[in-house]
């Protein structure tokens, strides 16, 4: 059996073809390059961390008008009414339409909610060094990753609507202000997720606590 860490035998895997490289000793990480497909290889993500801190904080504000301020304004006969996320899915739920409320809720407001959450404790636990239930932690991050991308489905269904519903003076769906920052949240945690190096959990089971 093969003991030791990839990092520990100066092994780095290409992250585009996936090749495996030796890094020669004092080699510059910066300037190495798979020989396949070119990309640059790196042994860990450059400041995987900080990038996962910064873009999460950025989500954190972004998220707060994305609640607050209304993501649809509809005018039905010269009247206005304004949305949140939230009032949208008692609307549906209200009105027997349950299911469609269901999505919504589960889309674009526990989705990122979790998302923010999870990759939250997961940069908590890295820059703590745990050493907690490493395999947990690595299969939370791989479902950030699967799931994220369906938060974008509130945006779908704001942009079907405003192009489907135009009867000019008597009906007329627009966005509101908290679709482009409930989309900057959604992008954001997208780039979190990607910017964060699941190895780093593992970096601190190769070494004893001090």
């Amino acid at each position: 059996m093969i003991r030791g860490s990839a990092l520990e035998r100066g092994l780095a895997g290409c992250s585009v073809c996936e090749r495996i490289l030796r890094i020669p000793p004092g080699a510059g990480h910066a300037k190495l390059r798979c020989p396949r497909c070119g990309a640059a290889v790196h042994v860990r993500k450059p400041d995987s961390l900080r990038r996962t801190w910064a873009l999460l904080i950025a989500a954190y504000v972004f998220y707060v008008p994305a609640m607050v301020l209304p993501i649809t304004r509809i005018t039905t006969l010269g009247q206005v009414q304004e949305d949140t996320i939230m009032s949208g899915v008692v609307y549906f739920v209200q009105n027997g339409e349950w299911p469609i409320g269901v999505v919504i809720f589960v889309a674009s407001i526990f989705v990122p909610v979790m998302k923010l959450v999870i990759l939250t404790l997961l940069a908590i636990s890295v820059h703590r060094r745990s050493q907690w239930r490493p395999q947990d932690r690595t299969r939370l991050y791989r479902i950030t990753e699967m799931v994220g991308r369906w938060s974008m489905v509130d945006i779908y269904v704001v942009t079907l609507l405003v192009a489907l519903v135009r009867v000019g003076e008597l009906a007329n769906i627009d966005p509101g202000p908290a679709a482009f920052y409930f989309a900057s949240v959604v992008v954001l945690t997208i780039f979190a997720a990607n910017s964060f190096d699941p190895r780093l959990i593992w970096d601190r089971m190769e070494t004893p606590r001090d």
